[in-house]
């Protein structure tokens, strides 16, 4: 292993010709210490809620992050031997030091990885580690992380001042009581955490547990959810508890983009029959899903909510790792999406109303300058989101750039969002976002394509002004 300090180049992630490079290093400049406005991402509202210590640098940084555990089982490392809960109680590691040093001893297996340039940064910047990670090393990084952590100020609350962000969204089911936003806001932070909804649960009729997600939406709103007519007010009484709460969009990862709506005695007509415990074909739940797609541009349009959609990937692709461990364990699949024709009915009947917004995502990235920087270049209720999941690496980003700029321009993107459950994390990803932008940039101003004020203007743009444009806060 290297023996040299862990060090963060002052460059890096920057273009490698000398020329562009500081044009970049001007650009970015201006925009690294900008607030971070993390408008799509995972942190639990709970976190904030009770403001407690993170528990140690394993529960922190590998347990809950994905990015960073599939990798390690990918090589043959048990889920086990990594501490993740099992579903059905049996015992796993729970030696958070000894989950450490197996992280520690695998490090090289990050080179060339995002997860590597994210982890690099909290190391250096977060935790004031300057060892680079491996067998020798690893008990010391860990009481070094480990005395940051049990810091005082090293806890979630605190930690929105010491990263700079302005405001974060979690993401929370229908279902959502929204007890945790309820204590946030009472404590003084409802504007700065704020909630995002996400109906997945109870608009995938074929789901084993929709019949109970249903019931539970009936029983959080007040309203019988026995009947589809009951079932679309309490949605509708949920977004308008979210809109109170402070949320400004709506969240929506099913495996298509469909959005034909079906003719509502049919779509009531399933909805009475699975609940009464018939099963649906897969293409009937794949049409009601559409539906409520379509549905929910309609709400949209009524509570302003931004429409979130990010279609394209076959979750939880192995059934053992499934049923052993739970969801989202990084058995997700990234597979192709016809957007050009699965968002059509919605955009036909919202895309130009000027009470609907709809963000569009995507990790199939064929579509992007195929597709949906067409759409997004077109339909002025539409922006492009940013590259995430399996895309927000360098690489990713500077694709992303020169596939969609041509046809969408700047202006009808959304800005970074940092999808991640890993608190920590957020700065070093929206830094690494920065320097690609502002390498991008720095190359359009090198080939006389832009000025460099112009260009510095953009970044600042990406940086704030679309993000938060993006995602407006709704009168209430």
């Amino acid at each position: 292993m290297p023996t040299s300090p862990l060090t963060l180049h002052p460059d890096r992630a920057l273009p490698a010709d000398p020329a562009v490079r500081e044009i970049a290093r001007r650009i970015y400049t201006q925009i690294a210490d900008l607030p971070l406005i993390s408008m799509h991402g995972h942190v639990e509202a709970q976190a904030f809620a009770e403001n407690t210590p993170f528990a140690d640098p394993a529960q922190l940084l590998i347990v809950p992050d994905h990015y960073v555990t599939r990798m390690l089982a990918s090589q043959g490392i048990s889920y086990d031997a990594l501490g993740i809960p099992r579903t059905d109680g049996a015992p796993v590691e729970a030696d958070s030091r000894a989950i450490w040093r197996t992280f520690c001893e695998n490090w090289k297996l990050y080179r060339g990885t995002p997860s590597r340039y994210w982890i690099e940064h909290e190391l250096v910047e977060v935790f004031d580690v300057h060892e680079v990670p491996s067998a020798e090393s690893a008990d010391r990084i860990y009481d070094q992380i480990d005395a940051v952590v049990s810091s005082p100020d090293f806890r979630p609350q605190q930690l929105l001042d010491r990263f700079g962000i302005e405001i974060i969204s979690t993401t929370d089911p229908a279902t959502s009581d929204l007890a945790h936003h309820a204590r946030i806001a009472e404590q003084g932070l409802g504007e700065r955490v704020v909630p995002t909804f996400r109906p997945d649960a109870v608009y995938q009729i074929g789901g084993p547990s929709w019949a109970q997600e249903v019931v539970a939406l009936g029983e959080v709103s007040g309203i019988d959810t026995g009947d589809y007519t009951g079932f679309l007010e309490a949605l509708r009484e949920r977004r308008r508890a979210f809109v109170a709460a402070g949320a400004r969009a709506s969240d929506h990862g099913h495996l298509r983009a469909d959005t034909t709506p079906m003719d509502a005695a049919d779509a009531s007509a399933l909805y009475a029959r699975v609940l009464a415990g018939h099963a649906p074909s897969a293409e009937e739940a794949f049409a009601f899903e559409a539906h409520m797609l379509f549905t929910t541009a309609e709400m949209s349009c009524e509570d302003g909510l931004v429409m979130q959609l990010h279609p394209g990937v076959l979750r939880d692709h192995h059934s053992g790792v499934l049923q052993s461990y739970g969801k989202d364990k990084g058995y997700d699949i990234p597979v192709p999406v016809d957007y050009a024709r699965g968002v059509q009915p919605m955009l036909d009947r919202f895309g130009r109303d000027p009470r609907f917004r709809c963000i569009l995502f995507t990790i199939d990235e064929t579509v992007y300058s195929r597709e949906l920087a067409p759409i997004a270049g077109t339909y002025p209720s539409v922006r492009l989101g940013a590259p995430w999941w399996f895309l927000d690496s360098p690489d990713g980003m500077r694709r992303f750039r020169e596939l969609a700029t041509e046809t969408a321009g700047f202006y009808n993107t959304s800005g970074f969002v940092d999808d991640t459950r890993a608190f920590a994390s957020i700065p070093a990803r929206h830094d690494l976002s920065r320097r690609i932008d502002a390498g991008y940039l720095a190359n359009l101003v090198a080939e006389h394509r832009l000025q460099e004020d112009e260009a510095t203007e953009v970044a600042i743009d990406l940086s704030s002004t679309l993000p938060r444009a993006a995602y407006p806060p709704i009168a209430h």
